[in-house]
């Protein structure tokens, strides 16, 4: 009998409008676990080099894992990949919520889709079945009517819906795909990839919840973590406040990102922490599907003319970032109805408000005027400005917004040499609120990540800097790192540190679990936990070991998809602004990315991780991770 997966995987031709059923072995699903890896694997085997990403070509991968659906917290995620208009590389998101769980309750582990529907239309899903549906009178809609519509016409409230927007539809490049109208695949415009297909929506439902092999020991770990929320200060912090309880800190080091990453403070932060909207503006705090974190905030406000929806939830500490400090906006009301809007119309909000931050720099400085605005005054701070250019973008509505609708690099390409200077792009993606010229560890890995800057593909550097946690440095010596560098250090053991964190997250990338539950130092599970979790789900003898060689896995198969697209090491690079000095003032200002220690770090990376000095994995390496087949 199999334990925590369902043993099945479903093959939709939107093309054909056939359906098939995969049932894959036991040492398929112990050999990827799920996720990022489990989707690598098909979209490596049937995506021709070179394809249009918006091209019925293209695969889009849904994953979940073998721990999916286990009643402890941190597991209800799901992978979404494909190859990603906005790079040309791998895309990859991550997403919580009850859809990922539903997706397993109905019987499935994964679904892969291919090729374009002549119409548009949806898929239902439910208890080992699954349908093919017109949905031409769910086009043009935005996320919350949808819902309510397909909740109406399947004649079920628990249903749950994962499904692109109109921003999508019309072509925004940093589409998300959205579910619970407020749980998002922000990131690498995977939103645009499924609406390419004219797939409107996925829709789940299940009763068959999946058989664990050690139930008592998955209680154990529940009760544990329930009880161990208050016990961990940076867990505490993130159930009271969510994500944005680490504004104020961020600031406080001199780590906001402020004015498109021109400074590492906002002197408008007290207006936009998470301790603020728990004050103001929180109405409560939402859930995933078994967790006891609670973290998702839901808010509700009115303010001029538009009011803020709580079924659209709450700003995250990015969002706050991005069309906050970003772009010197102090006003959480009106962070909270750009947050609104982006999930009405399904985009990411890290780049879309990023983008806008680039644009209000170009303004600032001149590159752009009143010509290109259409006679926004588009200038750090003003909120009014920043909401009408959203609108604008997620509507196409205008010369302004189609062209930032393709993100800031593409609008660069447009503005001119100067406005190059403006990017905060890798590999063509806009930067997360996380500032890699003061977390030096952060500059590495936005450089080389697959799918360009992400701030949850690795751990950040005062987890592992002299003067840290006991619980970090007990947790992180399970990895081999038991020499923690003094702060601010970019030497070797850093680089180590960087390296075994990415795999460490991207393992739990293939794992799909939460990545603010389990983890390698902060979180409420560390690395012990994290074997044991999927011991008790799968009963498998697994190792850290086993499981780290899984996140080398996944790792290794997008690199490889990326150099048959053409990537090599002139790709793993950051954006010229990381290697200015920060302005303002704090304990930044003047601060930058070393350009010389950034490339003895990748080479030191490249070497960690098997590869040649170009950065292509090696043939031994390949073999070591029984990655033959793609020799």
């Amino acid at each position: 009998m199999s334990f925590g997966y369902a043993g099945s995987i479903l093959h939709i031709d939107l093309t054909t409008k056939t359906i098939q059923i995969e049932h894959p072995s036991e040492d398929f699903y112990r050999s990827y676990m799920g996720g990022g890896a489990m989707g690598l694997y098909y979209i490596l085997k049937a995506i021709p080099p070179k394809i249009d990403p918006l091209s019925p070509e293209n695969i889009l991968t849904f994953m979940c894992s073998v721990t999916t659906g286990a009643p402890v917290p941190g597991q209800s995620r799901i992978s979404v990949n494909a190859k990603s208009p906005m790079s040309g590389a791998i895309g990859d998101s991550q997403a919580g919520g009850f859809f990922p769980a539903e997706l397993k309750f109905a019987g499935f582990d994964g679904i892969v889709l291919r090729g374009k529907s002549s119409n548009p239309v949806y898929l239902w899903i439910h208890d080992g079945n699954a349908e093919i549906r017109d949905a031409s009178h769910l086009w043009g809609k935005c996320t919350k009517e949808v819902d309510a519509l397909l909740k109406k016409e399947i004649g079920d409230s628990k249903i749950q819906i994962a499904q692109v927007g109109p921003a999508a539809e019309k072509g925004v490049l940093f589409s998300s795909i959205v579910n619970m109208v407020n749980r998002n695949n922000g990131r690498t415009g995977m939103g645009a990839v499924m609406a390419s297909k004219n797939l409107k929506a996925i829709v789940v439902r299940g009763t068959k919840k999946p058989s664990f092999a050690e139930p008592a020991i998955l209680a154990a770990l529940a009760k544990q973590g329930a009880q161990d929320v208050s016990q961990n200060p940076d867990m505490d912090g993130l159930a009271k406040h969510g994500t944005a309880s680490v504004v104020g800190y961020q600031n406080q080091m001199g780590t906001l990102p402020t004015r498109n990453y021109t400074e590492g403070q906002f002197e408008d932060v007290d207006k936009i922490t998470g301790e603020t909207m728990t004050e103001t503006i929180l109405k409560k705090s939402d859930t995933c599907f078994a967790c006891s974190v609670r973290c998702k905030r839901v808010v509700e406000a009115e303010k001029d003319d538009y009011k803020v929806d709580p079924a659209y939830g709450g700003p995250e500490y990015e969002t706050i970032g991005t069309f906050g400090s970003y772009c010197g906006i102090g006003d959480l009301e009106a962070i909270s109805y750009a947050n609104q809007i982006c999930n009405d119309y399904g985009v990411d909000t890290i780049s879309c408000g990023a983008t806008i931050a680039f644009a209000m720099e170009c303004f600032e400085k001149g590159i752009i005027s009143t010509k290109e605005t259409g006679g926004i005054e588009l200038k750090f701070g003003n909120s009014k400005a920043m909401l009408e250019v959203l609108l604008q973008i997620v509507n196409r509505s205008t010369p302004l917004g189609i062209l930032l609708s393709q993100g800031s690099a593409r609008a660069a390409e447009a503005w001119g040499k100067e406005a190059k200077h403006c990017l905060i792009t890798v590999k063509n993606q806009e930067a997360p609120a996380h500032m890699p010229q003061a977390k030096k560890s952060l500059a590495l890995i936005y450089a080389v990540n697959t799918f360009g800057a992400d701030h949850q593909s690795s751990e950040h550097d005062w987890m592992y800097e002299v003067g840290g946690a006991d619980l970090y440095f007990e947790r992180l010596a399970h990895l081999g790192l038991t020499l923690p560098p003094e702060a601010g250090d970019f030497g070797p053991e850093k680089v180590k540190f960087a390296t075994l964190t990415h795999i460490f997250y991207s393992m739990l990338d293939s794992l799909t679990l939460c990545q603010f539950v389990f983890g390698p130092a902060w979180t409420l599970y560390g690395p012990i936990e994290t074997v044991q979790m999927v011991r008790a789900c799968t009963g498998w003898d697994v190792s850290v070991d086993e499981l780290m060689k899984i996140g080398e896995r996944r790792i290794n198969m997008m690199r490889i998809f990326n150099i048959r697209e053409g990537f090599s090491r002139k790709d793993d690079r950051l954006p010229e602004k990381f290697f200015e000095p920060l302005k303002g003032v704090g304990p930044t200002s003047g601060v930058s990315v070393d350009r010389d220690k950034l490339e003895k770090a990748i080479d030191l990376h490249y070497a960690n991780m098997g590869w040649s000095t170009e950065g292509v994995p090696t043939r031994e390496k390949l073999e070591a991770l029984n990655l033959e087949w793609l020799i």
